[in-house]
């Protein structure tokens, strides 16, 4: 199954009191602080479309990351924007809520169904503690990423929901030794919270009115994050630019047939040795920009 949505993805025109959105409603800075940078989809997802977007920039010094999720609430009918998604949109009810680190964000199911005192845990668990997820105190990124495979799939496969990966995973911006780590980032080896990486929301309908969310990061499925979300009533993507976090914008997802622009861009780069190689190209500078940042 494959979802065809014709609609363009934006941020709503309502979300926190620290967001500023961009002319075309697809980039959302959080302009001060480090909260009420909470912002939702200006329409509900359809069943199996993701929601995607990337980290444009970053701001050091907090501690703390991009929280991603679904929410049943309608933006247009909140009185005011929470000021955290975690645990103040959380705590109003039908909201799932994921927040993203830098090392632990793959959910694994428990053996028996069941976690600690007999309760199954919403989702499952994280592998992994993870980091600390309330509070906003000075602090670092840590750890190591071991670099995971290349992936050779031309779709992502979420039970029988297939989305093209072209679009899914973050790519480094090109620099002095592009051509040397062009492999690396071939293996997919970009942090889930630095700048270019590609983090997206969606969920799959289960039947009998429920749905799971899934939280796709850089091209890989992070499991079933959230289980049993009634789905008969719209669901919108929820976005918190918070923290280390600063800037994000939507990445269009094409679903179906490839664009003429797409194509084009995969033409050049399989012709080419490494990124840097498209700045010798004759091609008009627009283009260019394309080619080595999607």
């Amino acid at each position: 199954m494959e979802p065809f949505s014709d609609q363009f993805l934006e941020f709503h025109p309502i979300h926190g009191a620290n967001v500023r959105l961009d002319y075309s409603g697809t980039q959302a800075t959080r302009v001060e602080s480090f909260a009420n940078g909470v912002c939702f989809s200006k329409h509900p997802l359809n069943p199996g479309e993701i929601f995607l977007v990337e980290i444009e920039d970053k701001e050091l010094g907090w501690c703390g990351h991009l929280r991603v999720g679904l929410t049943a609430r309608d933006p247009a009918a909140m009185d005011v924007v929470p000021e955290y998604s975690l645990p103040d949109l959380m705590d109003l009810g039908d909201s799932w809520i994921f927040a993203i680190t830098r090392n632990h964000n793959k959910v694994i199911e428990e053996p028996g169904g069941a976690g600690a005192g007999g309760e199954e845990p919403a989702g499952g668990r994280r592998l992994g503690r993870g980091e600390e997820e309330h509070g906003a105190g000075v602090g670092r990124d840590g750890g190591n990423n071991k670099p995971k495979t290349f992936f050779t799939d031309s779709h992502l496969h979420i039970e029988n929901i297939r989305i093209p990966r072209d679009k899914l995973v973050g790519r480094s911006r090109p620099g002095r030794y592009s051509h040397i780590l062009d492999d690396l980032y071939k293996s997919n080896a970009l942090p889930p919270t630095a700048r270019r990486s590609r983090i997206g929301v969606m969920y799959v309908s289960k039947g009998h009115g429920l749905a799971d969310m899934h939280i796709v990061i850089n091209g890989e499925d992070m499991g079933a994050s959230a289980k049993g979300i009634p789905a008969t009533q719209p669901l919108y993507a929820v976005v918190d630019v918070f923290a280390a976090t600063k800037c994000v914008r939507i990445v269009q997802v094409e679903y179906g047939f490839f664009s003429l622009q797409t194509l084009c861009r995969k033409t050049i780069q399989k012709h080419i040795v490494h990124r840097m190689a498209i700045d010798w190209l004759e091609l008009p500078e627009i283009l260019k920009h394309y080619c080595k940042y999607e």
